[in-house]
């Protein structure tokens, strides 16, 4: 099976569909609603209001993407329903380049539920889960995409960035937490996860120089990789594939295009812990706060790598630009941008493998939130929220502040309309959740996109999530 890292780089520099590590979280915007059965994986103090069973995989399934930068910038028309992508020289370098930030933001998630219930019983509130998440994050430095559209801008052209990486992450989690009541006011609760790691992948340019000139274009940077899936995850270089001699200083050079999986098996395996708290401050103001994915994941047979401490020779991106007066114009389709763009990207990072059969220890990323909820005096089934979202992960950390009016008309029927800022920008967030007696269907987005070009291409930060769920619920309502 062909997979190649970079070549998934590439695309999502383009189409924003590739591979750090998000944590799987319920919906922001339904932090507020007392009748959303999965509050307590946002905070694990915050109980249901009655015992739930979940649907096998419908009873929460979430997907989400988020950028600071609109898919917009790296795909463009050329006529006849056809997309390019932002190296063709049809597209401006001043338009291209000022559409960037000078760190562009990558992340995707996504969760399914397997399993998961909740009830009280031992003084409290109690919830097991079983899920399994996929997260991934990519950073990509201004300057970097600089010298990919522009290339030689003189007879010798610099270039120097920092801090170009992609960390992508599968885990398995079986979860277990328990909330109570210690006053009439405060309550408290905390979540224990087993964490069974399917896949993990890390790589990370901390810094770059390249020089053009016009006799050759060289480049010198400081870099790590480390890959785990399994024994069954092969990435052979160039000496292996018999495309180099021993002796050759690329030997050691990964062959991304035939990196081999050939059977699945546990990589790794990881504790975390949530904790959380509410306190009822005043008769309508409630106080909140949470602290997610406390923990570390150990990886094996991690397979890693570096560049080299030597400059090497770099040919550019070629063969990569669509324009209507190519002779190949017709050929040339998306895909195949694509896949040229991720072959350079290949030669470009040049990595080494310096290590198989290692270890390799990580953090998970960790989140806090703080929150308050205030009921309004006149009418109690209107809550006014704010979040205050702040996830630590290294370079691919983000911040998001949202604020939210909660409707409570019934006490089978809730809704919430959500305003956020964030490191990605701003975006509405809604829930529509029904919870009578017997069981509960919730529909939500904390981000979507509305603003799309003749193509269908968002215009605006592509952010985008959605969480669907049926839930089978017994037992009396009862809050807190």
């Amino acid at each position: 099976m062909k997979h190649t890292i970079y070549k998934a780089m590439a695309v999502v520099v383009v189409a924003m569909t590739a591979l750090t590590a998000s944590a799987q979280e319920a919906l922001r915007s339904a932090y507020f609603l007392p009748g959303y059965n999965f509050r307590h994986e946002l905070n694990p103090a915050l109980a249901p209001e009655r015992g739930y069973v979940a649907i096998p995989a419908l009873g929460g399934l979430n997907i989400g993407l988020n950028s600071n930068i609109g898919l917009s910038t790296f795909l463009y028309p050329v006529g006849g329903g056809r997309l390019t992508t932002f190296m063709s020289p049809t597209v401006g370098t001043d338009e291209f380049l000022g559409k960037l930030k000078d760190r562009n933001h990558f992340t995707q998630s996504a969760s399914v539920n397997l399993l998961s219930f909740g009830f009280r019983g031992f003084g409290g509130y109690n919830t097991v889960g079983i899920s399994v998440r996929e997260s991934a994050s990519l950073v990509i430095p201004k300057d970097m995409l600089a010298f990919m559209k522009r290339g030689m801008t003189g007879p010798s052209t610099h270039y120097n960035f920092k801090d170009l990486g992609i960390n992508a992450n599968v885990i398995g989690e079986i979860a277990f937490g328990h909330s109570r009541a210690i006053t009439k006011d405060l309550r408290v609760g905390a979540k224990v996860k087993v964490l069974l790691g399917g896949a993990n992948v890390n790589a990370r340019i901390s810094d770059m120089d390249i020089t053009l000139s016009d006799q050759i274009w060289q480049i010198k940077a400081q870099g790590e990789m480390a890959i785990a899936a399994g024994k069954g995850l092969r990435v052979p270089t160039k000496y292996e594939l018999g495309k180099e001699s021993a002796s050759s200083p690329d030997a050691n050079m990964v062959e991304w295009g035939d990196i081999d999986y050939d059977s699945f098996g546990m990589s790794g395996f990881g504790l975390g812990f949530d904790l959380g708290a509410t306190y009822q401050l005043l008769p309508n103001l409630e106080l909140s706060a949470a602290v997610l994915d406390f923990g570390m994941m150990s990886w094996n047979n991690v397979i890693k790598g570096q560049t080299p401490s030597t400059t090497w020779t770099f040919d550019g991106f070629q063969d990569i630009a669509v324009d209507s007066s190519d002779p190949n114009y017709e050929e040339n389709k998306l895909g195949n941008q694509f896949e040229k763009l991720g072959d350079d990207m290949e030669e470009c990072l040049n990595f080494h493998r310096t290590e198989t059969g290692a270890k390799r220890t990580t953090g998970l990323g960790t989140t806090i939130s703080v929150g308050a909820a205030y009921t309004a005096p006149v009418w109690k089934g209107l809550i006014g929220g704010l979040l205050l979202t702040q996830r630590i992960d290294g370079m691919y950390s983000w911040t998001e502040g949202r604020i939210s009016a909660n409707i409570i008309p019934c006490g089978w029927f809730d809704l919430s309309a959500n305003y956020a800022l964030s490191s990605f920008g701003s975006s509405l967030g809604w829930v529509i959740n029904f919870h009578p007696a017997g069981f509960n269907l919730f529909l939500g987005s904390d981000y979507q996109f509305f603003k799309v070009t003749e193509q269908y291409i968002p215009v605006s930060n592509v952010n985008f999530n959605v969480q669907f769920g049926i839930n089978f619920t017994f037992g009396k309502r009862k809050r807190g």
